[in-house]
């Protein structure tokens, strides 16, 4: 079954979004949550980690969060993604510590900053940039496998099959701090931002991304694509742009 949620509302002035998030092929349990809120310029994929302990809730604990944050503050600045981090890292924990289980979450979330944009993310959700048909990794992984890569050890097409592939370093809920890492990006005319599970990120192809197709329909394609390849976990994305402006007479 698929859960989708596309957005075609601008936010000052043209900006649209498409989400998309399916349990895949194995799993029973969809523990992804996709945040998908234009009006307030701020997008959000986040990983449940603890199976039947309960991932979807903390995913979905991390999304209250966000939503509550926007009904406070309908543009939030990126101090106040840090709080809404916190608060959430904190609500996990304590279901955690009151349920005598371990859970927790991956995130990386997407700001608009006027024309800036503002990424924030802990553990192996990513970021990418879309452009020319590739997909440029814009997000460092905070996991045993990119500490490997980063020092030598491992190669990227190695790290796949590795035995801790899916260890994170960072996630929240998991301690009582989280440190959020955070980096500022612009896109330039014809660019778009992708920000994903690892449930799709495992299986893209960064070369070779489908183009000359709307952000709804290239949703479609990359979830299609990540099931085909794979289906074993959750997949989930959001796919941001910003047109460009239409000429005036």
């Amino acid at each position: 079954m698929i859960a989708t949620q596309q957005i075609d509302t601008p936010h000052a002035a043209t900006w649209h979004a498409a989400a998309r998030s399916h349990v895949g092929l194995v799993r029973p349990v969809n523990e992804d949550r996709v945040f998908n809120c234009a009006a307030a310029g701020l997008w959000a994929i986040v990983d449940g980690m603890g199976g039947h302990a309960g991932g979807d809730i903390a995913a979905q604990t991390v999304v209250d969060t966000l939503r509550d944050l926007v009904a406070r503050v309908p543009q939030p600045t990126l101090d106040d993604v840090r709080l809404a981090a916190d608060a959430a890292n904190h609500a996990i924990g304590r279901r955690n510590r009151a349920t005598g289980v371990q859970t927790g979450a991956t995130m990386v979330l997407a700001l608009l900053d006027g024309a800036r944009i503002h990424l924030a993310w802990a553990g192996d959700s990513r970021a990418y940039r879309l452009t020319g048909g590739h997909a440029e990794q814009l997000t460092r992984d905070h996991s045993v496998v990119q500490d490997l890569i980063d020092a030598g050890l491992l190669t990227k097409e190695a790290a796949l099959r590795h035995p801790h592939a899916n260890v994170v370093l960072r996630a929240l809920g998991v301690a009582d701090t989280v440190a959020i890492e955070t980096r500022t990006v612009t896109l330039m005319a014809g660019e778009r931002l992708l920000l994903c599970s690892d449930g799709l990120s495992r299986s893209l192809n960064e070369q070779a991304v489908p183009r000359d197709m709307g952000i709804a329909q290239l949703a479609d394609t990359l979830l299609a694509q990540a099931l085909v390849r794979d289906g074993s976990d959750n997949v989930s994305l959001v796919i941001v742009e910003q047109p460009e402006p239409r000429a005036v007479r």
